[in-house]
């Protein structure tokens, strides 16, 4: 991480639209300290919403691995089948 990329809590506290700015135009978080410490982040929105976006495909492809490996799966024909019987329900109502 870039020095400039950490600053203390008086830093946000004194010119916050300063720091916003920096983050959006480096589309990297800032790290903000207080007594030294990281204790928060402050990220543009955009990069966030990619984040979220990226941690979700994450978190569905670790499910669909514990899936395989306890052995929650069907065939393709089944799904198939059971899609097909979804699609019908969905047409008479």
């Amino acid at each position: 991480m870039k020095l400039s990329n950490i600053a203390p809590i008086t830093e946000l506290k004194r010119d916050a639209a300063s720091l916003i700015e920096r983050a959006s135009e480096q589309r990297s978080p800032i790290v903000i300290t207080q007594n030294g410490r990281a204790t928060a982040v402050l990220q543009d929105v955009e990069s966030y919403e990619q984040d979220r976006r990226a941690f979700s495909l994450l978190q569905l492809a670790h499910q669909g691995e514990a899936d395989i490996a306890e052995g929650r799966t069907v065939s393709r024909a089944e799904h198939k089948k059971r899609l097909a019987a979804l699609l019908k329900a969905r047409e008479s109502k």
